[in-house]
């Protein structure tokens, strides 16, 4: 019993499985879910409109956002007091995105995490995995939990980034209270381009895809794919199916 815990624990490092799809595709989702977070977890920007008044021509204000994009405690920079009859009074942008850009990034880290843990077990410890039913059984049931949570994160980061998008826009001038008293007038002045959120999107999506191909290679190690006690015509062991 002794020998057969050794040779079912001890560390064979073996590189073979990343050239096949299960450790290959793997080694994707790791490099993926890395771009996922720090595409959204790693952005800052800033908004800006110019306000005029009887004293003050296109005076710039800025607001500066970034991740967790709680937009509803960012403040525009405050006007001089001495100008415009002291009429602009702190103004907050609209809205807090912070659920589901932080349950995106979060997700994303944890699934890096997982993506480590198991190309060390397909890399060191392959024989274990093979050796045993219940390892590829929770392999597949997590990866299909995995490609449920990556449909449901990005699809909910999507659309808090088009409200961000909103919120940070054009239309933001309409819920400036200093804007609609005359002579008061306000332009939108410019945002910062979202580029890196909008690819946080789409990776997002692509993890989705990965995710959702692999569980057909996990599936494959399973034994609802090659059940062990299944017998070929003779009582011999039937082989594994491709």
């Amino acid at each position: 019993m002794e020998r057969v815990s050794q040779k079912m624990t001890g560390l064979r490092l073996d590189l073979g499985p990343l050239k096949e799809p299960l450790g290959f595709i793997k080694v994707l989702e790791w490099i993926f879910s890395i771009f996922a977070f720090a595409t959204c977890g790693g952005y800052s920007g800033q908004t800006s409109i110019k306000v005029s008044c009887q004293d003050t021509k296109n005076e710039t204000l800025e607001a500066a956002f970034g991740y967790p994009f709680r937009l509803n405690t960012v403040v525009f920079k405050e006007l001089d007091s001495k100008k415009c009859n002291n009429t602009w009074t702190p103004t907050h942008l609209v809205g807090d995105f912070s659920s589901s850009a932080q349950f995106f990034v979060t997700f994303a880290v944890f699934v890096f995490l997982y993506c480590m843990a198991a190309l060390v077990l397909y890399v060191g410890y392959l024989h274990l995995y093979r050796g045993t039913g219940k390892l590829p059984m929770i392999d597949f049931v997590i990866t299909m939990v995995v490609t449920l949570l990556w449909l449901i994160s990005t699809s909910a980061w999507a659309k808090a980034l088009t409200d961000i998008k909103i919120s940070t826009g054009s239309e933001i001038m309409s819920d400036i209270l200093f804007c609609h008293m005359p002579p008061n007038s306000c332009l939108f002045g410019a945002v910062s381009s979202m580029g890196s959120l909008n690819v946080s999107v789409v990776i997002g999506f692509l993890n989705l895809i990965l995710w959702a191909g692999n569980a057909w290679f996990v599936y494959k190690e399973t034994h609802l794919h090659s059940p062990p006690d299944a017998l070929a015509p003779g009582g011999t062991p039937a082989p594994a199916g491709m």
